[in-house]
């Protein structure tokens, strides 16, 4: 079908992670992947830039794994600071303007609140924002309290899912229907970039329930469509901030998740059926 075209892992939620050469893919995801979170400590939800008003800051920092499991995180003005330095709460609640408490393991009620853009139709069934809107942000968009995790492990801090593939199709796809945009595969934070062989369109729709054959043992199973959110319209790095991005995937990939409705989606969340070793140029085969 094609090859690992890239490989990132997310140490800390929310923030900037790394590109890396080849990854241990363990039972639980790729080894040090979504490690830590922010919990805030004054109502105790996970942290996410879901919420870009509260957590976009989140998206200025860099995260990446060091020796022993510990995160080293590189603040907006640069300074550097690890998750095992006894001032690591107040160094890191004073960079981003919030109380926090950095995590390693989430709370048994772990919740996070998201956004939904209100000049972007279609991302999810309104009955699903309707029941879950708790308020509304500085500019009067929806703000939806959300379970974290619901198919990963207990004390995890996985949106939904352990691993998050996207395709160089579907990228494509995405650029062909809206030139202006800008599908920049740094803003899906997907921890596999597949590059496949002469596969147009979404091609990760047709994926779940089969399984991703990623270089000589590891194994994913594919559970369903990657629904998309407000976090791919903010700005990183040199990234600007740019909605039209999640307008072009509600307007053309629309898909009814079973046991979640419709929802705009871009890429495949997967479960882990075989560990291993995976390297960026590995093959990718579908079963």
């Amino acid at each position: 079908m094609g090859r690992i075209a890239g490989i990132w892992r997310y140490p800390v939620k929310s923030m900037l992670g790394e590109s890396l050469a080849e990854v241990d893919l363990g039972s639980s995801g790729f080894v040090g992947d979504r490690a830590f979170a922010l919990v805030d400590t004054a109502d105790g939800k996970v942290a996410s830039a879901k919420h870009p008003h509260k957590w976009g800051a989140l998206l200025a920092c860099r995260a990446r794994l060091v020796d022993g499991g510990v995160a080293e995180i590189t603040l907006p003005d640069g300074a550097v600071v690890r998750t095992d330095d006894p001032g690591v709460d107040a160094t890191v609640s004073k960079a981003i303007g919030r109380d926090v408490h950095v995590a390693s393991t989430a709370p048994d009620d772990r919740a996070f609140e998201e956004v939904w853009p209100a000049d972007v139709d279609g991302l999810a069934p309104e009955e699903l924002i309707e029941a879950t809107t708790v308020g509304t942000d500085e500019d009067g968009e929806r703000v939806s309290q959300l379970p974290l995790g619901l198919a990963a492990p207990a004390g995890t801090f996985f949106d939904l899912a352990l691993l998050h593939v996207i395709t160089t199709a579907t990228l494509e796809h995405l650029r062909a229907l809206d030139p202006g945009a800008t599908f920049d595969v740094r803003r899906y934070r997907p921890n596999l970039l597949v590059e496949t062989d002469d596969e147009p369109g979404f091609v990760e729709n047709d994926w779940p329930g089969r399984t991703l054959v990623l270089g000589t043992d590891a194994r994913a199973t594919v559970t369903m469509p990657t629904m998309r959110c407000v976090m791919t319209t903010l700005p990183q790095e040199d990234l600007p901030r740019d909605r039209a991005t999640l307008r072009a995937i509600a307007g053309h990939n629309r898909v009814d998740i079973p046991g979640f409705g419709v929802w705009a989606c871009a890429g495949a969340y997967a479960d882990v059926a075989a560990p291993g070793t995976i390297r960026v140029g590995d093959t990718v085969d579908i079963a």
